[in-house]
């Protein structure tokens, strides 16, 4: 498994194509829930995934502060394939992205509801009542260095 991290501008078409596919599969036609994925942060985020032989196995974002937020920000966390680890290995590289590109002391993320523990996990806390983004529960976290 190779770990991938790069600027939208150095991004090829094909890596590209196939990270807003991999979302566009997950988040909009297997949870059914239309909302703008293309959202105009792309082109400000450091995109980070987890690549096999078979292409994307997980992905994320990573976006400076101001962006989405007053914290560096990790957004559009998902796994190709469930239940084997990767979510939290693309996530351990994210947060060292994070901290790394970003100088990032805290990270901020909008998770799932039902994902709040995956990210607890991880060392995140909620930081607010769960709240309907786009018709799916969503509550805000932090993780603190």
């Amino acid at each position: 498994m190779e770990v991938q991290v790069r600027r939208f501008d150095e991004l090829s078409a094909a890596e590209l194509y196939a990270i807003l596919k991999l979302r566009f599969d997950v988040f909009i036609l297997e949870q059914r829930c239309f909302y703008p994925e293309l959202d105009d942060c792309d082109q400000k985020a450091l995109h980070v995934w987890l690549e096999d032989g078979e292409g994307i196995a997980a992905y994320l974002r990573v976006m400076d502060r101001g962006v989405r937020s007053e914290y560096v920000t990790i957004g559009r966390v998902i796994a190709a394939r469930r239940g084997c680890g990767l979510g939290a290995r693309v996530m351990r590289e994210g947060i060292r992205a994070a901290r790394e590109r970003f100088g990032a002391d805290t990270i901020y993320l909008e998770a799932q509801d039902y994902a709040r523990g995956f990210y607890e996990k991880l060392g995140f806390r909620p930081i607010s009542e769960p709240f309907d983004e786009d018709g799916i529960l969503h509550v805000k976290m932090l993780l603190d260095r």
